[in-house]
C-alpha cells in the first residue's frame, strides 16, 4: 500500500526542485530550448520569442504542479486497488 499523502508531497518537491531549475536555466541560457527540442524531443521547431517573466514562472509552476499531482495520485490510486 502507498501511503499517498506522503507521495503527494514529495512529488510536489520533486517537480517545484525541477520547475525552478529548468526556468532558471532558460532563463540564463535561452539557447538551451531548441537545444532540447533538437536532440531530445528530436524536432526542430521555431520557438519563437523567450518570455520570462514572473508570470509564466507562476504560472506553469502551478500547471506543472496541477499535472504531476494528478498523475502521481492516479499512479498510486491504480497501484493501491490493482491486485497482484
Amino acid at each position: 500500500m502507498i501511503n499517498i499523502s506522503h507521495l503527494l508531497k514529495v512529488t510536489a518537491a520533486w517537480i517545484n526542485i525541477v520547475y525552478v531549475v529548468c526556468f532558471a536555466g532558460v532563463a540564463i541560457f535561452p539557447g538551451i530550448r531548441p537545444g532540447f527540442m533538437m536532440y531530445a524531443l528530436h524536432m526542430n521547431i521555431d520557438m519563437g520569442e523567450n518570455i520570462a517573466t514572473f508570470g509564466t514562472f507562476l504560472s506553469g509552476l502551478i500547471i506543472w504542479n496541477v499535472i504531476a499531482l494528478l498523475s502521481v495520485w492516479l499512479f498510486a490510486l491504480l497501484f493501491n486497488t490493482i491486485k497482484q
